[in-house]
């Protein structure tokens, strides 16, 4: 039987993901900001599903308490098998750029914190030599856009530490994956126009829990924006800064 923590565990893309491992017999201990989004989402998986979730609330910007937090959802499932961080903001990108605060904010939730829990959860699992860490970043993470190059480069950065990460725990019998949504239809994107690259939520839940258990290294969600990024990414410089992207 699976053990498996979700940070963010109330997210759209997470309780979706959550139900897949609840339906294949996993134990879950959830972490999210408000226990009584967490009580929504634990009552609705079961149910459907007979499985044991456990709850705690979580400040992703509470530095300091995070490997007590950690320790607290391991002794809860007597171990852990799987680590999923799946929590994030959409900052606004021109209050951003006005509002220091504001962005170094988004820019700690999306990215410091981020590597704050995965050092955590990767020297737990470099010890037991054996686990899986997933990580929900971004395409938006793969070039700098004027749109959105505040969450862009809070999800570059992660993804660059993942890869790091994943360098060195290779030996150890640990898989770090790097999960890429592109646009997805939850309530973070709701105030966006919706046109034809919006995945379903269910659809990408579903790639980002077949790629966990196949333990692959990146996950792009859904798999056309691994092309539509390459594409993006080989754009020359003075071409790209002039496109309105």
């Amino acid at each position: 039987m699976k053990k498996v923590i979700v940070f963010g565990g109330a997210s759209a893309i997470a309780t979706e993901v959550e139900k897949l491992f609840a339906a294949d017999g996993a134990e879950l201990c959830l972490l999210d900001t408000k226990m009584t989004r967490l009580q929504a989402v634990r009552d609705d998986i079961l149910a459907r599903y007979k499985t044991r979730i456990e709850l705690i609330e979580f400040n992703a910007l509470d530095f300091s308490n995070h490997k007590e937090i950690f320790n607290q959802a391991v002794d809860i499932l007597g171990g852990v098998d799987i680590v999923l961080v799946a929590y994030g903001t959409l900052p606004n990108q021109e209050k951003s750029q006005n509002d220091i605060d504001y962005a170094i904010e988004h820019f700690n939730i999306n990215a410091t914190s981020i590597v704050s829990l995965c050092s955590i959860a990767a020297n737990y699992f470099e010890e037991k030599e054996r686990g899986i860490l997933a990580v929900i970043s971004s395409v938006a993470g793969d070039r700098g856009r004027k749109s959105n190059y505040l969450y862009g480069s809070a999800k570059g950065a992660v993804s660059l530490f993942l890869q790091g990460l994943r360098n060195r725990l290779s030996s150890k019998n640990v898989s770090v994956v790097t999960i890429k949504p592109g646009i997805v239809d939850t309530p973070m994107t709701s105030h966006l126009p919706k046109n034809f690259l919006f995945a379903k939520v269910d659809v990408v839940g579903r790639i980002i829990f077949d790629g966990i258990n196949a333990q692959k290294d990146i996950i792009y969600a859904p798999g056309y924006w691994r092309f539509i990024m390459c594409v993006i990414k080989h754009i020359p410089e003075t071409i790209f800064k002039k496109l309105n992207l």
